[in-house]
């Protein structure tokens, strides 16, 4: 079976552009312009890199050679041209680069503490904050094109390509180097403005933009980060071994989660906050201001059960432009199921109430009684049994050897 393009990388992302071009007007007046129609469009920041991200390919090679980008095979198959932007799309000599805030409208003051508090109820769902509206690939990438369209109505025809964490960059430390930030220690980009609750984006240019100074690093002595993190995925600083992340786990992962991560999982069924919870800048976090990242219904406060009796085509049909759907029925059904465990095996305080407790149980022993013989069932019965046995024990050295 033959993956199917990706819709965000470019027909032919080696076609070069005609060439550089000097800027005719003002460099300094162009950069003034972009950032006025940027935020007409919802962006909070505009910066501008330059493509010699060479200092940054000696990590970027240790961390793959350490295999912490688990079974995300596509990170070693671009290799080095994740760091070299003028040999993704050649011709490149400038990144314009992007922040639009995510942080849903309606969420109260001391979102924290509601997220907090979500994490400890057993039998509730949580879903990744960045999650819960339209899918951000594409709101941000039609805006990022807007905008390389009203630049060209000011200048003429130039030659660009359009980025939305989906082509090989390495869109934090273009990010960092154009001021927009500084990588924090769980690897996120992180603003005294604004947090790390915000999307990224990349206009690669054959433009000579006048280059935007960088930030420095705000995070000291600071390690709530890695403390947060329920599995120990932050190995050091701005190092994280996404084979241990739940982000990597409910969303990239393919296969069977590691048992003894399971637990450490708890109720989040697809991505993690834990780490942007728990980071001091996050006060400062900013509430998106185009409608698209507006919370779901259907994610507004979900119970796990409630998630659990949705067959495909309800899955589909409330998915439907949200990032949730590229990870399919099955992978939902198996991070529901280790949830669901979690449940069961809750103890003290957090213990789920009998009647819950019961229904969850029914629940997964009726399904389990009907999977079928697909692939994608016998994964999901795999987990469904898992979260019907003993409690587990909660092994905190699981990551997987490196290769």
């Amino acid at each position: 079976m033959h993956a199917a393009p990706d819709p965000f990388l470019p027909s032919d992302p080696q076609a070069p552009f005609e060439g550089a071009k000097s800027l005719l007007a003002d460099g300094h007046e162009v950069l003034a312009l972009l950032r006025q129609w940027a935020a007409e469009l919802g962006f909070s920041q505009i910066g501008v890199a330059d493509v010699d991200l060479s200092s940054a390919e000696a990590g970027l090679l240790d961390w793959l050679s350490g295999g912490f980008h688990g079974e995300m095979h596509y990170m070693a198959s671009h290799g080095l041209k994740r760091a070299r932007p003028a040999e993704l799309v050649p011709g490149t000599v400038r990144v314009i680069t992007a922040r639009m805030d995510y942080l849903p409208a309606s969420l109260p003051d001391g979102w924290q503490a509601v997220e907090w508090a979500r994490l400890a109820q057993p039998e509730a769902a949580t879903v990744s904050l960045y999650a819960r509206g339209r899918d951000y690939h594409k709101v941000l990438r039609a805006r990022l094109q807007k905008l390389a369209d009203r630049l060209a109505l000011h200048l003429g025809p130039f030659g660009h390509r359009v980025f939305t964490d989906s082509a090989p960059v390495l869109e934090v430390e273009l990010a960092s180097r154009s001021g927009l930030g500084w990588r924090g220690k769980h690897t996120l980009l992180l603003s005294r403005e604004a947090g790390s609750t915000f999307f990224l984006g990349e206009i690669f240019v054959d433009l000579a933009l006048p280059l935007t100074e960088p930030e420095t690093a705000h995070c000291g002595s600071c390690t709530a980060c890695q403390v947060a993190c329920p599995t120990q995925a932050i190995v050091g600083d701005r190092l994280v071994d996404a084979r241990r992340c739940i982000s990597y786990l409910t969303i990239e992962h393919p296969g069977e989660i590691p048992e003894g991560l399971r637990p450490l999982m708890g109720n989040r069924i697809y991505g993690c906050d834990d780490c942007q919870l728990a980071c001091p800048w996050n006060k400062f976090a900013q509430r998106a201001v185009v409608p698209d990242f507006d919370v779901r219904p259907a994610l507004a406060a979900p119970d796990l059960l409630a998630l659990w009796a949705w067959d495909e085509p309800t899955f589909l049909r409330l998915t439907e432009g949200s990032p949730i759907r590229r990870i399919g029925h099955a992978r939902w059904r198996r991070n529901l199921a280790v949830a669901m465990g979690n449940a069961l095996h809750a103890r003290g305080e957090q213990a789920v109430p009998l009647v819950v407790e019961s229904a969850l149980r029914a629940a997964l022993t009726a399904w389990l009684t009907q999977a079928g013989d697909s692939p994608d069932d016998v994964m999901v019965r795999a987990h469904v049994r898992w979260a019907l046995g003993p409690a587990p024990a909660v092994l905190q050295d699981t990551a997987p050897a490196s290769p």
